[in-house]
């Protein structure tokens, strides 16, 4: 749907920089028929071609179609989905391939860590509290940041 949040949803992680994606197609059971093959090729079409325009590579993307109230393909595959033969994703890292949601959340590459570089911690807020003190907040972007380091 045009006013739909998926939209605003993927154009956001890439803006924040998340790189791998999985694109979970629920409620089919409400599909018309349910769990209606034509459907979610449908939408996997529509959001393939958005996200794709955002700058994610749609190949590298998993799209699982899922019914999260009775829990089909979500922990293991689907009798009401016959259609569906599994999701596959080629990515520079290499290819993997599933059947249900819980494999594609598996499949997901953990970002590399640049702890070879020199300490890059981003504050995003300072809070003084009291009894404590001054309690800085960031995230560590690049480098090592131990208990005691000045």
């Amino acid at each position: 749907s045009k006013n739909g949040q998926t939209r605003e949803h993927a154009l956001l992680a890439f803006t924040l920089g998340v790189k791998q994606l999985i694109v979970g197609v629920n409620k089919m059971d409400s599909t018309e028929p349910p769990y209606s093959e034509a459907r979610f090729e449908e939408i996997k079409k529509e959001v393939s071609s958005y996200i794709k325009k955002i700058g994610y590579t749609p190949a590298a993307v998993a799209f699982v179609p899922i019914s999260g109230w009775h829990g089909d393909n979500m922990l293991e595959p689907s009798s009401k989905m016959p259609w569906f033969k599994g999701w596959a994703v080629e990515r520079k890292e290499g290819k993997a391939d599933g059947k249900c949601l819980i494999e594609a959340l598996d499949a997901i590459l953990p970002p590399s860590r640049p702890t070879d570089k020199a300490l890059r911690l981003p504050l995003q807020d300072v809070y003084k509290i009291g009894g404590i003190g001054t309690v800085p907040v960031g995230r560590v972007e690049t480098g090592v940041l131990k208990p005691g380091t000045v």
